[in-house]
């Protein structure tokens, strides 16, 4: 993804992630620092993206996330499984 995305940020969202102890400052440093795409769905008609990713504390975390027009919306994210932590760091080389 570009550095200069753009997000939806509103109190349904922000208030369903801090719901999984995730702010939006992590869903954008997740953006910021390289994702790593591992879905890709269309739900009631809308697609949605599932990618893992890191923050500046190297927290993993998995965000689900759609584009309304130019900007990320996040529908989801929670910390990363211990599985998929390493997944994510085997692939990254690390």
């Amino acid at each position: 993804m570009s550095d200069a995305l753009r997000f939806d940020w509103d109190e349904a969202n922000t208030q369903h992630i801090a719901s999984h102890l995730v702010s939006p400052e992590e869903i954008e440093q997740v953006f910021a620092n390289d994702e790593m795409d591992i879905d890709y769905d269309v739900v009631g008609g809308e697609e949605c993206w599932t990618v893992v990713g890191e923050t500046d504390q190297m927290r993993v975390l998995v965000v689900v996330f759609t584009m309304r027009e130019e900007l990320v919306r996040t529908v989801t994210a929670f910390e990363a499984s211990a599985g998929v932590r390493t997944e994510y760091f085997t692939a990254k080389g690390r």
